[in-house]
């Protein structure tokens, strides 16, 4: 049995796969700063509550590809699996198109690009059916793309592509309109800006306030102009969209595809699969465990 921990976008989500490759146990978990440890604890019991062996390796979540696991993470995992052993450093990118090569929207595919805008804007590359890492093992650092030549300090200290599409990204961007002088129903509804979360303006784009609608049309421009570079340049057969992109498909895919076909070939636009995630926030979690079964 192999465990993948994901703990993301303030929920802690944990699957177990068993030797046949059948995904056997779930938990899942909110995390609170004060008691991210608890989610951790009680989503890794509800995972393992019905197995009938023990877990003998598990694999954890990170943002980016070589960011070390959490030390207290690492303890308590260490607590509550004591046939696991270390528990593996697993990034969310690398995570991810494992588990939709393997499992979800891209299976059976060997040449695929998983690209993820949620807390971060991460991207795994699968070539010939094995995982590129890149000469240093940095490989599908997507969120340090650069969509606007505009030189800005979040941009040198997140990336630019992370720094515009990520969760605080969207919401940044919405705020700055309101301080500029736009007006907007969800923030009047919301008053204290700081109480705004991405959910608030994606929603009410799908509803139709004007900035929302305007911050939403410029996120999935920039997220296709982010397909059509990795597609430029690594010719997969797909790119499979995830997090905010697959809960919010009906605002964002069609206008993703439309902007990445405007800057791609046409053989290549023709090629090209756009896929929403057939995982949903489970990907990563996914992932992790089946590269801790891959394991040596």
């Amino acid at each position: 049995m192999t465990l993948g921990l994901d703990i993301s976008d303030g929920r802690a989500r944990v699957v177990v796969v068993d030797d046949r490759e059948h995904v056997v146990g779930r938990g899942e978990e909110s995390l609170t700063a004060a008691a991210t440890l608890d989610g951790v604890s009680g989503a890794v019991r509800q995972a393992v509550a019905a197995l009938k062996s023990g877990v003998t390796r598990a694999a954890i979540v990170v943002p980016h590809s070589g960011d070390p696991v959490p030390a207290a993470v690492e303890q308590v995992c260490r607590k509550l699996l004591p046939k696991a052993g270390p528990p593996m450093a697993v990034g969310t990118g690398v995570a991810t198109v494992v588990a939709e090569q393997w499992c979800g929207a891209a299976r059976g595919l060997t040449n695929v690009v998983a690209l993820t805008a949620a807390d971060h804007v991460t991207s795994g590359i699968m070539l010939e059916g094995r995982i590129w890492p890149g000469a240093h093992g940095l490989s599908g650092a997507v969120g340090w793309l650069s969509i606007n030549p505009v030189e800005r300090e979040d941009y040198r200290r997140l990336g630019g592509l992370e720094a515009d599409v990520s969760s605080a990204g969207i919401v940044r961007r919405f705020i700055w309109r309101i301080k500029s002088g736009d007006e907007s129903v969800v923030a009047q509804q919301q008053g204290d800006l700081s109480r705004i979360t991405v959910d608030h303006v994606f929603q009410g784009a799908r509803t139709g306030d004007g900035v929302c609608v305007s911050v939403i049309h410029d996120t999935a421009k920039y997220l296709g102009i982010a397909a059509s570079n990795l597609a430029a340049i690594l010719d997969p057969q797909a790119i499979v969209l995830g997090g905010l992109i697959a809960s919010w498909r009906d605002l964002l895919l069609e206008p993703i595809r439309l902007e990445c076909a405007r800057r791609l070939n046409t053989a290549q636009a023709e090629r090209l699969k756009l896929l929403p995630s057939e995982l949903a926030r489970d990907a990563a979690a996914i992932g992790a465990a089946r590269l801790a079964y891959l394991r040596e």
